[in-house]
């Protein structure tokens, strides 16, 4: 969440307050336009394409790159400093929020630390959260991979960085501040919703819910917080869950644009055959029990889900490999 350290003058309060609903307007108009995909705005939807691509590409090519089990040390820090707020009190953790002002007077640790700070200091409700987030973070790097993963997290706090010194520019007040990555963490079960959307979930570990449903309250939460904070003149806040899911929007932006119809209809030969085998493969998956097997020693993901498995791009059709065979093996040529 965000909050302010201080008070805006008196005589400024209004004028502030307008150019920040001005700029939060702008913002969520600009992102309503890019889901629109029509007349002008399909530039906005081509440049979300081509970035959506860009850091598919980027995963691939560097898959050492990112730091692996992210979240089990973004998890590890929140405890750690939650056990701290109880003997020194919130207050003291100050140091480590996200703010302009401390950061332009050399404190430049804040651009990373503001993660590490607890979302809630209730502590039943913070051990939840965080073996849920543990589990929903350590999937998702299964799934995509560290290179991919760490990106995923590590827009999510550019962006929300970005907003808010822009906030802080923008009105002159450089007291606006992060405390927690609250917003970025909730996108990260969008990302698993979007992934897993009938994986059945234990809501509290006593009421079964699909992904699916349990990512519309996500949506009504990110709703519910922005009004909020705009009710209570946290705009900063308000502006971190705005960028929050245009993070989410960047990487998931060929399955949102598919289901609104903003897509071209036009597809390549190549494409259709692509989505068919995708579709295949999925059906095959859920027969087999596995969804990645190397094509060297015959490990599968089931069995060893410590491995990272990738495709072949040098191979003729769709080979997958594991980490110690992906550089090493003879290409298919047939």
């Amino acid at each position: 969440s965000t909050k302010k350290s201080a008070s805006f003058p008196n005589g400024r309060i209004v004028h502030k307050m307008e150019m920040t609903f001005a700029m939060g307007a702008v913002i969520i108009s600009y992102i309503a336009a890019l889901l629109g995909g029509r007349g002008k705005q399909k530039t906005g939807g081509i440049a979300l394409k081509k970035i959506n691509q860009w850091i598919d590409r980027f995963a691939y090519s560097h898959p050492r790159f990112g730091i692996p089990n992210l979240m089990l040390y973004i998890v590890i820090a929140n405890a750690a400093t939650y056990i701290l707020s109880m003997f020194a009190g919130s207050a003291a953790l100050s140091f480590l929020a996200f703010d302009l002002y401390h950061v332009l007077h050399g404190e430049l640790w804040r651009l990373v630390t503001f993660v590490l700070l607890p979302f809630t200091y209730h502590p039943i409700s913070l051990l939840i959260m965080l073996s849920f987030y543990y589990f929903v973070g350590g999937t998702l790097e299964r799934e995509w991979g560290t290179a991919k993963f760490t990106l995923y997290y590590l827009c999510g706090m550019v962006l929300s960085i970005l907003s808010t010194i822009i906030l802080s520019l923008a009105t002159g007040y450089y007291g606006w501040s992060l405390s927690d990555a609250y917003y970025i963490n909730l996108t990260l079960f969008l990302a698993f919703a979007a992934l897993y959307p009938d994986a059945q979930i234990m809501f509290y570990m006593i009421i079964p819910l699909k992904a699916k449903w349990l990512a519309w309250a996500d949506v009504a939460l990110f709703a519910w917080g922005v009004v909020r904070s705009l009710r209570y003149g946290m705009f900063a806040s308000a502006l971190a869950a705005v960028v929050a899911l245009l993070n989410f929007v960047i990487f998931f932006w060929e399955d949102i644009s598919r289901a609104l119809g903003v897509q071209s209809r036009q597809r390549s030969r190549q494409t259709i055959r692509f989505k068919s085998a995708v579709r295949q493969q999925k059906r095959t998956e859920a027969e087999r029990g596995y969804r990645h097997k190397c094509e060297v020693c015959g490990r599968t993901d089931a069995d060893h889900p410590e491995l990272e498995f990738r495709y072949c791009s040098k191979c003729q059709g769709y080979h997958c490999f594991c980490s110690d065979h992906i550089f090493n093996h003879e290409h298919f040529r047939e």
